[in-house]
């Protein structure tokens, strides 16, 4: 099982960036896809950016597209999420997902009862 724990949230004007990193814990990190999800208010979890083991492969939601950035460093088992133009509707709990899936594509089918899912961080977006 991998443990995961989010940072980097917080507060942040329309058009701003904000940078978000996931700390993984355990030796599988590196062979599996990793994911940002994020749940708003009344709202269900939704997918955001997903990357494989190695970097090369991205995929992301339409909704973030062109704007934001996902990458890892499997060294220090970190994946980031570069968030460009922020928005107010991109305000949520930023959660860092897996579950043992190798394909980005699959991460974002991910079921919130499985994988697993670090505790969340906070993203404020003020228009």
């Amino acid at each position: 099982q991998v443990q995961l724990v989010e940072s980097g949230g917080g507060l942040v004007q329309a058009g701003g960036s904000l940078r978000l990193s996931c700390a993984a814990s355990g030796r599988t990190f590196s062979i599996y896809a990793m994911g940002w999800f994020r749940q708003a208010p009344g709202k269900e979890r939704e997918f955001v950016a997903a990357i494989n083991w190695s970097g090369g492969s991205t995929y992301y939601a339409d909704s973030v597209k062109g704007r934001f950035t996902i990458s890892r460093d499997n060294a220090k088992n970190m994946v980031y999420l570069q968030m460009n133009s922020l928005k107010p509707e991109d305000a949520a709990v930023y959660y860092c997902a897996t579950d043992r899936v190798v394909s980005p594509r699959r991460v974002a089918t991910i079921d919130p009862r499985n994988g697993s899912w670090g505790q969340g961080t906070q993203v404020t977006v003020s228009s």
